[in-house]
C-alpha cells in the first residue's frame, strides 16, 4: 500500500525559504496537501483544529522548537500518534538520542533532496 498524496502534511519551520523549499519537495514527490506554521504554538494550534497524517518539524525555533513541539505531541492523547519527523542540521548523536527518547519517528539532517525526503516519510508511514 503506497502513502497517501493526499495526506495533510504540517511543516513547521520559522524560515520562509525553508517552508517553501519543503513544499517545493514535498510538491516533487506528490504531496499538495501542506499546510505550515512558522512555531511548535502555532503548529499546536494548527493541529488541534485539523488532523494531520505527519509533521514534519524544524529543531531550531522560538519561541517553541521542533523537540518542544514534539514532547507536546507525545504528551497530548489527540496528537499523539501522529508521525513526526525532525529536520536538523544537528547530526551529533546525543541530539539523535534526545529526538529519539522524546518518541521522534524519523530524523533528517540538512542538507537533504527529495529522494531522501521520500525514503524517510515512506520509511515513518511504514512503507519503506
Amino acid at each position: 500500500m503506497a502513502v497517501d498524496a493526499a495526506m495533510p502534511i504540517l511543516v513547521v519551520d520559522d524560515h520562509p525559504t525553508v517552508v517553501r523549499i519543503l513544499r517545493d519537495l514535498l510538491r516533487q514527490i506528490g504531496f499538495t496537501n501542506v499546510q505550515d506554521a512558522t512555531d511548535g504554538w502555532g503548529a499546536l494550534e494548527k493541529m488541534r483544529e485539523n488532523k494531520f497524517g505527519l509533521v514534519i518539524a524544524d529543531w531550531y525555533m522560538a519561541p517553541m522548537d521542533g523537540l518542544e513541539l514534539l514532547r507536546e505531541m507525545r504528551a497530548d492523547d489527540a496528537l499523539k500518534a501522529t508521525p513526526f519527523i525532525m529536520v536538523t542540521g544537528e547530526s551529533k548523536t546525543e541530539k539523535v538520542m534526545a529526538a529519539k527518547q522524546a518518541g521522534v519517528d524519523n530524523y533528517i539532517v540538512k542538507p537533504f533532496n527529495a529522494v531522501t525526503l521520500r525514503t524517510k516519510i515512506n520509511a515513518t508511514m511504514g512503507e519503506g
